[in-house]
């Protein structure tokens, strides 16, 4: 019988560059690695587009931090087609909302006109954060996933985290400079990150409207 996934274990399997995913068809909760790793570059290796920079810098979107973790889940367990299945089942919802009562699971969100229509939401642990799952409410929400990522970038570079786990590389997030490592190196990585005291809980929002 598989173990009851519980936030503890999470966390433990964090710490072994582990990562839970539900199976789409079954719903049983795995467990996961990868070899190569790709991680959110924290320094000047991560690349906004002009286009987008200007989108971020005008307040289309209000963002928010850890006020909505709940939706942001909900919007983001749902299948997005046969080469992208949803992998977040109640199980793992239940579990990462208690991370998020804990105070390790955090969502950045995009509103526009008082709704939700983008957000992502992952685990801040010292100083690694783990990216899990992002979103963009077709037509009202374009751009909005992508508006969230680089606030969330310049919080965790404010809070002076070191990593930040995308798991899988794909075109999309390679577009802002994701990289990838050996399961070794992101190993190391890692081991330096949780010996560093970061900060998820900082002050003031700069990106807005600059």
């Amino acid at each position: 019988m598989a173990r009851p996934i519980t936030p503890e274990l999470v966390l433990t399997g964090y710490l072994r560059g582990a990562f839970p995913m539900c199976e789409p068809e079954s719903g049983r909760v795995e467990w996961f690695t990868c070899d190569p790793r790709a991680l959110v570059p924290l320094d000047e290796r991560f690349r906004v587009a002009q286009s987008l920079s200007r989108v971020v810098r005008s307040g289309r979107f209000q963002v928010r931090v850890d006020t909505a973790f709940e939706q942001v889940m909900a919007n983001c367990a749902s299948d997005r087609g046969p080469d992208n299945r949803n992998w977040i089942g109640p199980e793992i919802t239940e579990v990462y909302c208690e991370l998020h009562r804990l105070g390790f699971a955090h969502s950045v969100e995009a509103w526009r006109d008082g709704k939700l229509v983008g957000g992502l939401y992952g685990v801040a642990l010292k100083g690694a954060f783990f990216g899990e799952s992002m979103f963009s409410v077709r037509g009202a929400g374009t751009d909005a996933s992508k508006v969230c990522l680089v606030h969330l970038v310049d919080r965790l570079r404010r809070g002076g985290f070191l990593v930040c786990d995308s798991q899988y590389a794909n075109d999309h997030m390679s577009r802002f400079g994701v990289y990838e490592v050996s399961a070794k190196e992101y190993l190391s990585l890692l081991e330096d990150a949780v010996e560093t005291d970061a900060r998820w809980d900082v002050e003031g929002d700069p990106l807005q409207g600059r």
